[in-house]
């Protein structure tokens, strides 16, 4: 019996991490379709514009760069963090700006 609720803890602790991970990748994703009330992919699905998956995918934009354009700005891109934390997911999840850029982060790598 005692195995049992030992087992039964171990895979409710990974089932909540599991739900944990989803919510963020949904938050994330709600960021990229609204910022700007336009969402990323405006600028970001055009060829001409840094394709952010594909850079995340290959290495080239990791977290520390991608956080620091998101608050700096960079080029033709304004800061973003302001208007990614006025996200109603973000807001409504309760998430910290790094909570928030990790949660963009990871649907972009998901993607």
């Amino acid at each position: 019996m005692k195995k049992t609720l030992i087992t039964l803890g171990f895979a409710m602790v990974a089932l909540t991490g599991q739900a944990m991970a989803d919510e963020s990748i949904e938050i994330g994703k709600k960021i990229y379709e609204r910022a700007f009330g336009r969402g990323c992919g405006t600028c970001h699905d055009i060829s001409s514009n840094p394709q952010l998956t594909a850079l995340i995918k290959a290495g080239q934009l990791d977290r520390a760069k991608f956080e620091a354009v998101l608050k700096e700005g960079r080029g033709g891109m304004p800061k973003a963090i302001e208007e990614i934390m006025k996200n109603k997911a973000v807001e409504k999840a309760g998430y910290g700006e790094d909570q928030a850029v990790d949660a963009l982060y990871k649907y972009l790598e998901s993607k």
